[in-house]
């Protein structure tokens, strides 16, 4: 009888934990990636992810957006795909470089507080600037700071 009060307590810990977290999440500032240097530096030279050898479109011009938080220490955090044009299956790529990203803050972020960000990502984007901004642009969010 014990283990289960203490499970039910677990579990409604931890229940507790994810509805703060969420608000947590939900108060985090929002920041477009053109934007994000004044808050965190990306301190990468390369990454090395994660490509299927099969999957639906791979040989596609695709753009990926991918959504996910920069915490206090400079590492990504909740990686998600938000948008895949056209759909297939590169999301997961675009996911495996953001894991990889690490930051330090910037210029006006003393406290080096998180944001919300996203990554656009293409593969097999023609040489062409035009062509290939046109199709980056289709995975453009809203919804975060630019100013």
């Amino acid at each position: 009888m014990i283990r289960l009060k203490l499970r039910t307590g677990a579990i409604a810990a931890t229940a507790l934990l994810l509805v703060a977290g969420a608000a947590e999440a939900q108060n985090v500032r929002r920041v477009a990636p053109e934007r994000l240097t004044g808050y965190w530096y990306l301190t990468n030279k390369s990454v090395n992810p994660d490509v299927p050898n099969t999957g639906k479109n791979l040989d596609q011009p695709t753009c990926v957006a991918v959504t996910y938080m920069i915490g206090s220490d400079g590492r990504t955090q909740n990686a998600t795909i938000s948008k895949v044009v056209p759909a297939g299956d590169l999301g997961q790529v675009g996911v495996s470089i953001v894991k990889q990203l690490s930051y330090v803050k910037g210029s006006q972020n003393g406290t080096a507080e998180p944001v919300q960000t996203y990554y656009v990502t293409g593969f097999n984007l023609p040489e062409d600037p035009a062509k290939k901004a046109a199709i980056l642009d289709q995975c453009k969010l809203s919804g975060y700071q630019t100013t």
